[in-house]
């Protein structure tokens, strides 16, 4: 009797694998996010929105208190919070400042779905006339923007396979 084939093991990148070296595991948490903190002009109008896309992406509320809410997925947490410091005046992601935030969405099937649901949400789809290649052919992705003018990129992965042959997994 012959012992089964090994499990293939399958990478997943965002980007084309050519722009990718070897990752070092144990120093990649040095560097990531620790958290992000938005301020919002009305939170129990962004409050829903955020939470139907932080949810649909994983994370989960981690904190609320009567100015705020924050999503935690693993080490990194997002804030929102009407700020009694907030100044007059509106997000504009096109002044100095962040222009959007850009999430993994998973697969194509997985950011297919999250489009189709996202105006229900209070999301509008940008560049709809270039979607899903507005950031290029090789970069799946959506490009939503909500009442408030946030933006955010939602990313598909892309699936190389097997992982056998790929430098970032060996």
């Amino acid at each position: 009797m012959t012992d089964p084939p090994p499990k293939r093991r399958w990478a997943i990148f965002t980007t084309p694998p050519r722009s990718f070296g070897p990752v070092n595991h144990e120093a990649a948490r040095i560097g990531l996010l620790h958290h992000l903190e938005l301020w919002v002009p009305d939170l129990s109008t962004a409050r829903p929105r955020w939470h139907w896309l932080l949810g649909s992406l994983g994370y989960e509320q981690f904190q609320s208190w009567d100015n705020g809410v924050s999503y935690r997925l693993g080490p990194t947490y997002i804030v929102l919070e009407q700020s009694p410091a907030l100044i007059e005046g509106s997000h504009e992601r096109r002044r100095a400042g962040l222009n959007h935030l850009a999430f993994h969405a998973g697969s194509r099937p997985d950011l297919d779905q999250l489009v189709q649901d996202a105006r229900r949400q209070g999301w509008n789809l940008m560049f709809q006339d270039r979607h899903p290649f507005a950031g290029g052919p090789d970069n799946y992705a959506a490009y939503l923007e909500d009442d408030d003018g946030y933006e955010v990129e939602l990313v598909a992965d892309w699936l190389i396979a097997p992982a056998d042959h790929c430098p970032v997994t060996d």
